[in-house]
């Protein structure tokens, strides 16, 4: 078990306002020197990776589907709530990151380092 000192750092950042995305639609933010996507799928939002794991794809480019990202390039499809892949050809998982709301801000908690 990781000491006091061995464990990951993690923040909590803002990103922006809940009324910024409506229901189906995602963006892609700058948040401490990551690319992140922030997608909305009714009243819940979702905070992912930018590239596919698969390929140098920007998934901000691709189709939401259902709880789903679809990449653009080769069509892999990935969990917005864990980030693994459930359609190939990818088969390594994107990075998915907890999503807070408050105050009607969304915030996302990002490990540092």
């Amino acid at each position: 078990m990781p000491s006091d000192s061995e464990k990951p750092i993690s923040k909590i950042y803002p990103v922006t306002s809940t009324d910024s995305l409506k229901p189906g639609q995602m963006s892609c933010f700058d948040v401490n020197h990551q690319r992140i996507i922030l997608a909305r799928i009714e009243n819940n939002y979702f905070a992912f990776d930018e590239m596919c794991s698969h390929e140098e794809a920007e998934l901000w480019k691709g189709a939401l589907r259902e709880d789903h990202i679809e990449c653009p390039l080769h069509g892999s499809r990935f969990c917005l709530r864990t980030g693994k892949p459930v359609e190939e050809p990818a088969t390594v998982p994107i990075s998915t990151y907890p999503v807070t709301i408050k105050d009607g801000k969304i915030f996302i908690e990002l490990v540092d380092g």
